[in-house]
């Protein structure tokens, strides 16, 4: 159901120049249930401002970039990573694509991935 990417994307920084944005693929869980998909991706760092999200070709594409915060004094050590997030999801036909949701509550997107009615299991009254 998905498709892992790793990607350099070109941007113009701010004298003109190209400046490479790293990505890194995040974590994800997938969870399925008679309804649908539940999709939930880490990514530390990203809010709701920092979080893309788009269908084309039947793959969803997760762009995640983390907000930099500012801080005083001199950077004496680091651990966490500075790459912005990115994934690529190939939907399963089965998915109502026009009614998927999202959200982002502490770096973890969640998506709902509805499935289409006409997929679902439906009982058939006898006359």
């Amino acid at each position: 159901m998905e498709t892992f990417t790793r990607e350099n994307h070109v941007e113009k920084s701010a004298n003109g120049q190209q400046a490479a944005e790293r990505f890194v693929p995040p974590v994800a869980t997938v969870r399925e249930n008679a309804e649908g998909y539940t999709l939930q991706i880490e990514m530390p760092g990203v809010n709701k401002e920092g979080l893309e999200l788009w269908i084309e070709n039947n793959e969803l594409t997760v762009v995640g970039r983390r907000a930099q915060l500012a801080t005083a004094g001199n950077l004496i050590h680091r651990e966490s990573r500075r790459e912005n997030f990115r994934r690529t999801f190939e939907l399963d036909p089965s998915i109502d694509a026009a009614r998927i949701g999202a959200s982002i509550d502490q770096g973890v997107a969640t998506l709902i991935l509805p499935k289409a009615e006409r997929v679902k299991p439906r009982k058939i009254a006898v006359s």
